[in-house]
């Protein structure tokens, strides 16, 4: 039913970790967040690591941490950073033979609802407020949607639970 790795990649707040969790279980496989396997190899929060060493210095071992895995002969369920399919190529791994990748797509609205009440672990957003944060959010979105459409497929998930999400992923793993 499942290929190597399934991929899960889409905005912060699209549900990329929690859509994950449950179709790891589902698939009896392991899920991986790459945030928190940043932070387990660097030893500190990405914050800190953004702080202390700059955004392109995580960049650079987030692509190297994200290949590590995908090169890693594995099967997991692996949910992406925000930004990771952005830089360093990363975005074409994404069409991997023995990945099936996901973009969550969810609307600006949504995600402006779902991102401000959680904005104190979100560093980027935290201290922007109402059309602010939709300018931020929209911005990003259209800077960073080709490198989402580089997913073998697309999943809406305006509107749904995690089980329909979840549901319409197993849905096309066993068309495949």
């Amino acid at each position: 039913m499942t290929k190597n790795k399934l991929v899960l990649c889409g905005y912060m707040g699209s549900g990329k970790s929690v859509i994950g969790h449950l179709l790891a279980k589902k698939a009896n496989i392991p899920f991986l967040d790459l945030d928190e396997y940043a932070q387990q190899k660097e030893g500190e929060s990405i914050s800190e690591i953004i702080k202390t060493k700059g955004e392109m210095y995580f960049r650079r071992q987030e692509s190297v941490y994200f290949n590590e895995l995908m090169d890693s002969k594995e099967a997991f369920v692996l949910s992406l950073g925000g930004g990771t399919p952005v830089y360093a190529g990363n975005h074409n791994r994404l069409k991997d033979g023995n990945v099936e990748s996901f973009y969550l797509k969810a609307s600006i609205p949504v995600l402006v609802e779902r991102l401000s009440s959680e904005k104190e672990h979100r560093p980027l957003i935290s201290s922007l407020e109402g059309i602010e944060l939709e300018e931020f959010i929209g911005k990003h979105l259209l800077e960073r949607q080709e490198f989402y459409f580089s997913a073998k497929h697309v999943i809406s998930v305006d509107a749904k639970s995690v089980e329909e999400i979840v549901g319409e992923i197993n849905s096309i793993l066993s068309a495949d």
